[in-house]
């Protein structure tokens, strides 16, 4: 009996234990919250919310796996050591010249476009590759693909699935972006999976970047990062206008500054890749030159927009269709040109044998002309010109002062490879404390034209500089360093 009241009393006194704990200050009463479970008002979430707009995209855009093997050749050359082969095997050492091959894997993004499987990414995603996996956002499906065909010149690639019904995106006109539109930018960054991020438009038509031979890129500050390469850009509608491509980073991470390809453009790339399976761009033979505000005046032009034509190649849809030297192309085919790039980009975008209108300024006067284009030669590209390192000059009272010239016959035509069709005043020599010298002018150069008029020897260049009176002096001239012609301007007015 004593033992059971013994522990009855233990019983006891541990429930006087709770109950004197739960009357300390270590616990407090919990407060009133003021809890909303209701979902988001339909007219606030319109208003507000992007989600309804990421769901009309975000199924559309896909994860791109690539896998492809690697092939190099093992430099270490190593003495063998058949202790350490036993444990490593006879690869640790290798040979000097033994080829070897890895395996390296690639992620990035795609959008689909259409229904029955064509997807939009970027060559750089699926170059080289051996095998393309595409994985939907639900993170189940996936299927093999195809490469369709790929654009290294733009970075705009073409692959396919074999599936039908697929929820395709709504393609928007991406011309009509304006700096400060909001933007949305989907893919699988850092394959963490399908993400999004919002920024605005910060730029349009950024070009010069030096990445692609034909850049006209969106820049946006919606977060970017490895993976996204090849994802969609959208705008407020969920309509795509850019393929994302790449950064500006130090550090690899993203800063705030990214590069779309725009809508238009991938969308022009993957027609023709799909029609003919290679990019085929359209072929226009002028050879072109930054218009600078110098040259822009001395065209008797009042600002430096358009594309400035400094030669025009013989039997070339241009020379056919009535282009000039001298002339500056300011549209085509109804688009504003503001300068050489963007006349590149007008040019590649139209299919060969496509009739357009190209509208330039001659002589002051506004000219229009029908041009057909052909094929881009493979083994041709369109000049352009870098300007050279300028030197003040001493003032000089007569024009081009310090130029020497010649006439041109065969002996000097093969010294300084000065092709048959060029012909003018050859320059002898420069003093390389003249003007001209500091525009740019070097022995070897031909001058074709002063100041508009044609020069055909060297006594017509003597007599044209006689007759000058002006301080900044238009010349055409064949360019020794860049193989072509020319327009530069010698401004003694800085002497």
């Amino acid at each position: 009996m004593k033992r059971f009241k013994s522990i009855g009393l233990l019983a006891v006194c541990g429930l006087v234990g709770l109950a004197i704990y739960a009357k300390t200050d270590k616990q407090r009463d919990l407060p009133e919250l003021n809890i909303d479970k209701a979902p988001i008002a339909a007219e606030v979430k319109a208003a507000t919310s992007l989600a309804p707009t990421i769901k009309k995209a975000s199924p559309s855009v896909v994860s791109i796996y690539s896998k492809k093997t690697m092939e190099f050749t093992s430099g270490r050359g190593l003495p063998r050591n058949p202790f350490f082969e036993r444990f490593f095997g006879p690869d640790m050492f290798g040979e000097e010249g033994r080829p070897q091959r890895r395996e390296s894997n690639g992620v990035g993004s795609g959008v689909i476009v259409s229904k029955d499987g064509y997807i939009l990414t970027n060559n750089h995603v699926v170059e080289d590759a051996d095998e393309i996996e595409v994985q939907f956002a639900d993170g189940k499906t996936s299927y093999e693909a195809v490469v369709v065909g790929t654009d290294p010149n733009s970075d705009v690639a073409v692959i396919k699935i074999e599936a039908k019904d697929l929820p395709a995106i709504a393609i928007g006109d991406s011309d009509h972006l304006e700096v400060g539109d909001a933007v949305m930018a989907i893919g699988n960054p850092m394959n963490v999976g399908q993400t999004v991020t919002r920024g605005i438009v910060s730029a349009i038509s950024r070009g010069g970047l030096g990445m692609v031979n034909y850049e006209d890129f969106i820049q946006t500050d919606a977060p970017i990062n490895q993976g996204n390469s090849g994802g969609a850009l959208i705008d407020a509608e969920g309509r795509l206008i850019g393929i994302n491509t790449m950064i500006v980073s130090r550090s690899g991470g993203n800063n705030g500054i990214g590069f779309a390809i725009p809508s238009n453009m991938a969308v022009s790339v993957m027609n023709r890749l799909i029609q003919y399976g290679e990019m085929v761009r359209g072929y226009l033979g002028v050879q072109l030159q930054p218009l600078t505000s110098e040259i822009a005046s001395g065209l008797g032009l009042d600002n430096p927009q358009g594309a400035l034509a400094a030669d025009v190649q013989p039997n070339t849809p241009a020379a056919k269709a009535g282009l000039e030297p001298g002339d500056v192309i300011i549209e085509f085919n109804g688009k504003k040109i503001s300068d050489m790039r963007q006349l590149r980009l007008r040019v590649s975008e139209t299919a060969p044998d496509t009739e357009s209108t190209v509208k330039v300024i001659r002589d002051g006067k506004k000219r229009e002309f029908k041009v057909t284009l052909e094929p881009f030669p493979e083994e041709m590209r369109m000049a352009s010109f870098n300007p050279m390192e300028r030197r003040r000059a001493p003032q000089t009272e007569e024009s081009l002062k310090g130029v020497e010239v010649g006439d041109i016959n065969r002996t000097t035509r093969q010294q300084f490879n000065i092709p048959a069709g060029v012909n003018g005043a050859l320059v002898t020599d420069v003093d390389e404390d003249s003007s001209a010298y500091d525009a740019g002018l070097r022995k070897g150069d031909v001058i074709q034209q002063i100041q508009h008029k044609d020069v055909n020897s060297a006594d017509d260049a003597v007599e044209l500089s006689h007759k000058i009176k002006k301080k900044q002096i238009l010349l055409r001239v064949w360019s020794q360093m860049a193989q072509g012609s020319q327009f530069i301007v010698v401004d003694e007015s800085k002497d």
